[in-house]
């Protein structure tokens, strides 16, 4: 047994101080103010307590692509970063559009032990955008959604289908809004960064006409769509449209999305280049708006590691793509350090409305019954992410060899510590 000492414990609804938490095997045994004799004691004395962290989107590169990450070292990053739970997108080598790679990804990770995954797998097959792929089977195999995350789906008529047919098996959509007419060859955000720098721009109605669109056939089908990493001003007001109206959307942002904005590319550095780009101030702070006022239900990271040799390029020929996993919980804690959100609004973005959005009950919420992930947060303690702390195999943010402030101080999955901060 295990047994967490003067907690507070922070869910999206409600705050408890000084409390104790008795864990017995995989499940929250007792929340109580008693102390339990004989067992394992981790004081949680001016820390806080939330329900391990859910990332509906990531990118762990196996199978195919082990140099630049693979599902062990992507569940060690995870679980450093206080996540207990993550989806991994279907860009793997070759692509997730079938069982068998489902089943792999999640039989790997069950014998790695560290945090579960739950794969989200190709929409199309080849995530060429033509041909529907067999979600039932897939979602038999474990899947939870479906996405060509990194590719649109550009044909409407295969979009509407890709709908149809989730919504069957009580699935959803995850939608990469980007036209990719309109972005074209683009690198950054089309603007006044990308004159300077001389840059080819991506316009941000390349993002919206994409969600325009998607929100649209989410309408016609009467289906769940969940629009990727947010970035634009103009995205925010038309999912807020949408669901003044009934239509069935959800959404997330990225910590990079709410932190930075395109004058960082004035460096010229690649680690601030990702897809969809960084944008201006004013879509920053629209971004962060629709998190305070539930327009956007969800952070996540679109961790998308990439090896050195693929950024250490001039900036056209560099990835896209930033690591995140370690950085969720510094970045979103400067939200709360600013008054945009408050912890219980942490808990709700990071754990709580993932856990409901996927159907997955047993986690989100610290309460007896419930299994026992949880995470263990150090709001204070300041460090230098460098790589003795990075777990990833990559290194691709421009926050690496900072000094961040806040982190998990240990992870536990199903009763077991799975990291701790050294």
């Amino acid at each position: 047994m295990l047994l967490l000492k003067n907690c507070t414990v922070i869910n999206f609804d409600k705050i408890e101080e000084n409390v104790n938490i008795l864990i017995n095997n995989d499940e929250i045994a007792d929340i109580t103010k008693e102390n339990i004799e004989n067992t394992t004691v981790i004081d949680c004395s001016n820390k806080y307590v939330v329900p391990g962290l859910i990332d509906m989107h990531v990118h762990f590169r196996d199978p195919g692509l082990e140099y630049k990450e693979d599902i062990e070292s992507g569940s060690k990053a995870a679980a450093a970063g206080g996540i207990t739970t993550c989806l991994p997108m279907a860009n793997t080598k070759p692509i997730n559009d079938n069982s068998s790679i489902t089943k792999y990804m999640i039989e790997k990770a069950k014998k790695i032990g560290i945090i579960d995954i739950f794969p989200v797998a190709a929409i199309t097959k080849g995530m060429k955008g033509e041909e529907l792929t067999e979600m039932g089977d897939i979602l038999e195999a474990g899947a939870l959604a479906f996405s060509d995350d990194g590719l649109p789906v550009m044909n409407s008529e295969v979009m509407r289908r890709a709908l149809e047919y989730a919504s069957q098996f009580d699935s959803f959509i995850i939608s990469h809004a980007e036209d990719k007419n309109l972005a074209g060859n683009g690198v950054i955000n089309e603007g006044k960064i990308s004159t300077i720098t001389g840059l080819k721009g991506i316009p941000a109605e390349a993002e919206e006409v994409m969600i325009a669109r998607d929100i649209l056939l989410a309408k016609l089908t009467n289906a769940h769509v969940h629009i990727a990493h947010v970035s634009t001003k103009g995205s925010v007001e038309l999912i807020r449209w949408a669901k003044k109206i009934g239509i069935n959307v959800t959404a997330e942002a990225t910590p990079h999305h709410f932190t930075l904005t395109d004058e960082d590319l004035l460096t010229y550095d690649t680690n601030y280049k990702m897809n969809p780009p960084l944008r201006t101030e004013e879509d920053k702070n629209a971004i962060i708006e629709g998190l305070k006022d539930g327009t956007i239900d969800i952070i996540a990271t679109d961790h998308a590691p990439h090896h050195k040799i693929e950024k250490f390029v001039e900036f056209d020929n560099a990835a896209f793509g930033i690591t995140g996993l370690q950085t969720l919980i510094p970045l979103t804690l400067k939200l709360v350090k600013t008054k945009n959100i408050d912890m219980k609004k942490f808990v709700y973005l990071t754990s709580f409305k993932p856990a409901e959005i996927l159907n997955l009950k047993d986690r989100g919420y610290i309460a007896k019954g419930k299994k026992a992930d949880i995470t263990i947060i150090d709001d204070k303690i300041e460090y230098i992410f460098d790589e003795k702390i990075n777990k990833s195999k990559s290194e691709n943010t421009p926050f690496f060899n900072k000094k961040l402030i806040g982190a998990a101080v240990y992870t536990i999955k199903n009763g077991n510590i799975v990291y701790e901060f050294h």
